[in-house]
């Protein structure tokens, strides 16, 4: 007499009958969802390739665009969306108190789906990069100012066999995603630039109604100016809370000054020789106590002991004081505004946040990319 065993080898109709099974447990119980399949990263070719209509080869989905930082950024989705049926639990907001602070875990789904029908709807397994849309999820109430109801969005980040998917042959059935909400970045642009409304796409993209970015630059702008109030300049602000004394009569800071009793004919006795600060990035190339100052790319050909003067050749700007024989170097402007602006006298402005072009054989390239692509010898088509 045989023993008795439930495993095979091979899989047999036992294995065909409880897969049955397991999948009109998700026809009756699951819900639809919708599989944007991810087929391969895109990379732009040179060839026949503009700056407003870039050309792409698709690879395959198994490549990986970026080794260096292992990324498939430019990610090409099928046109076609499939439907299968899947079952996930559905929780509350908990808070996550598994690490310091307060942590929602509200944007990760994990979700099961019927293996043989997942794969033969979509031609290959499910896969990191496939996006899924949750149909029953759809919100028609939410508080924006669009008649269109607000879809949801998720990528699949990992993908197992789900261990309550054995069955008795000890054949898997079932697969467990990891599923993760999608944000407005360059790997879901294919699928953000989709209509928002079949009926009406001229209502706009699912970008439109479901992106953050613009409220997030709002919020980024208004930080930005109010630390420009609170922080205009870099460096120490020797304005708040200690400060140089100041003369009763005049209002002006005492500061170190010329001797009076090595005063000249001509000699400003009232021009100080100093700031009366010492500190990190205080300089600002403008004289101690607003004395008056010229500038420009060359000294003036006559001045007197006690002028100041700036010259504005120098990279950042240099401060000068004239005590009757020469020119002596006071201070540079470092301190300069915080704002990513090309109008600065330092490196941080034009160098750093390079916006200018260059023409190299006739074509135009931005200097903040290498010049090595615009000198690179064509490949003859």
């Amino acid at each position: 007499m045989p023993r008795l065993s439930l495993y095979r080898p091979n899989k047999t109709q036992d294995y065909d009958f409880l897969d049955r099974i397991v999948y009109e447990q998700f026809s009756v119980g699951g819900t639809d969802i919708h599989v944007h399949k991810y087929i391969g990263p895109s990379n732009p070719t040179e060839a026949n390739a503009t700056a407003d209509q870039p050309q792409y080869d698709v690879v395959s989905e198994t490549n990986i665009q970026d080794l260096l930082f292992l990324e498939n950024r430019d990610r090409k989705y099928e046109e076609d969306v499939y439907t299968l049926r899947g079952v996930y639990n559905v929780a509350d907001n908990d808070f996550n108190l598994s690490q310091f602070g307060l942590f929602l875990n509200n944007d990760t789904l994990f979700m099961t789906i019927h293996i043989n029908s997942s794969v033969k709807t979509i031609g290959r397994k499910m896969m990191a990069g496939d996006v899924i849309e949750l149909p029953h999820l759809v919100d028609e109430y939410a508080a924006n100012d669009y008649s269109i109801a607000l879809k949801r969005f998720y990528v699949v980040e990992e993908i197992t066999r789900a261990a309550e998917g054995f069955s008795q042959t000890w054949y898997p059935h079932l697969y467990r995603m990891k599923l993760k909400q999608i944000v407005d970045s360059q790997e879901f642009s294919e699928i953000l630039d989709l209509p928002a409304s079949e009926d009406y796409p001229e209502d706009g993209t699912l970008r439109d109604i479901l992106s953050t970015y613009e409220k997030e630059m709002q919020i980024n702008n208004a930080v930005v100016t109010q630390a420009e109030v609170d922080a205009s300049s870099s460096g120490y602000d020797t304005t708040h809370l200690w400060t140089v004394s100041a003369d009763e009569d005049t209002g002006k800071q005492n500061l170190v000054q010329v001797d009076p009793n090595d005063v000249s004919q001509g000699l400003k006795p009232d021009s100080p020789i100093r700031e009366g600060y010492e500190g990190h990035l205080i300089q600002d190339g403008i004289p101690p106590n607003g004395e008056q100052f010229g500038s420009g790319i060359q000294f003036p050909s006559s001045a007197i002991s006690g002028d100041y003067f700036l010259r504005l050749d120098f990279k950042p700007n240099r401060l000068f004081r004239y005590d009757g024989n020469r020119w002596i170097k006071v201070e540079d402007g470092y301190r300069e505004t915080l704002t990513n602006t090309n109008t600065r006298s330092t490196q941080k402005g034009n160098f750093i946040n390079n916006t200018n072009t260059s023409t190299v054989a006739g074509e135009t390239f931005d200097e903040r990319q290498s010049l090595s692509k615009a000198l690179r010898p064509k490949a003859d088509n």
